[in-house]
């Protein structure tokens, strides 16, 4: 199919990619603290990732971003989840979802904060992004074989994040 059947004009609704990966090794998950001076989650606990960048599937920009930002080499990663971002405008966010195991390896800081390997049972415990604890579950939970969650995030008139999670 030629670039120009793909159907891409501005009156539809569009997604911008990014990735969100979460580690485990043992009983714990890294997460990364964001910086103090951070805009967005400043001293919040999320998972790493980012933006995908033009060319890159979604699986080399996981590896890359948690490479650039933990020093630590993903081999395993996973797709676990997708996340459609519902921000009432005619562009949106698609997150992709991904997990995997790290067995050795410290993880280097970043200018995107420090970097911990959280016991799971001590999540709780810390100030987590506003969606981490309904989707952490959903990932840690997530094995392999089973279809990726696919979830919904929009806002209601307050601005409160609403959460939805599809039944597979």
């Amino acid at each position: 199919m030629p670039v120009s059947d793909q159907g891409v004009t501005r009156d539809r609704y569009l997604l911008i990619p990014r990735t969100l990966i979460f580690l485990t090794r043992g009983e714990s998950v890294l997460l990364l603290k964001g910086a103090p001076e951070k805009r967005l989650w400043a001293n919040q606990y999320n998972g790493v990732g980012g933006h995908v960048e033009q060319g890159e599937d979604v699986l080399s920009a996981a590896r890359r971003e948690l490479l650039e930002e933990t020093g630590l080499a993903g081999d395993d990663l996973r797709l676990c989840g997708t996340v459609t971002v519902d921000t009432q405008q005619k562009i949106g966010i698609g997150i992709y979802v991904f997990t995997g195991k790290s067995s050795s390896g410290t993880p280097a800081p970043s200018q995107e904060g420090t970097l911990e390997w959280v016991p799971v049972d001590k999540l709780e415990a810390k100030p987590l992004v506003e969606d981490l604890p309904q989707l952490l579950p959903r990932v840690l939970s997530h094995q392999e074989g089973q279809p990726p969650f696919s979830a919904q995030y929009s806002y209601n008139q307050q601005g409160e994040l609403q959460i939805s999670f599809a039944e597979n």
